[in-house]
């Protein structure tokens, strides 16, 4: 019997103010960390992190332009449409956009280790960057 599931990135929930979109939880994804990016046009918002959790990311850029900072500007990485970047976890990183915007799917794992999603990446979860009421 066939084993699969179908979603549609614009009817995705999203997370972190709509920056990141639930694709492992609305998949049922559970090897893997797995979300898509969506950065607007000339958004300054994308915060600059790293994963102390140990967590490496692929990014792979499938729609827009944008400009990925690492280590504080030590390094950056052209981002248009096809072009895949792996980043190391203690890397820090963010993402600069234009006129466009920018769509990436983000894959994320921590090496050796099994993958345990964070609860606010399920589907219903309260988006960590909201108030909570009473707070």
């Amino acid at each position: 019997m066939a084993d699969y599931t179908v979603a549609k990135i614009d009817e995705l929930e999203g997370f972190y103010n709509g920056l990141f979109l639930k694709a492992r939880a609305a998949l049922g994804v559970t090897a893997f960390g797995l979300s898509i990016v969506k950065i607007p046009e000339h958004n300054v918002h994308y915060p600059e992190h790293n994963h102390p959790s140990g967590q490496e990311e692929v990014l792979i850029v499938t729609k827009g332009r944008g400009r990925l900072i690492l280590d504080e500007g030590a390094m950056s990485v052209d981002l248009e449409p096809g072009v895949m970047v792996r980043i190391g976890a203690k890397t820090k990183r963010t993402i600069r956009v234009g006129d466009e915007g920018l769509e990436a799917v983000a894959i994320g794992g921590t090496p050796g280790k099994a993958f345990e999603p964070l609860a606010y990446t399920e589907i219903g979860a309260l988006d960590p960057l909201l108030k909570r009421p009473g707070t």
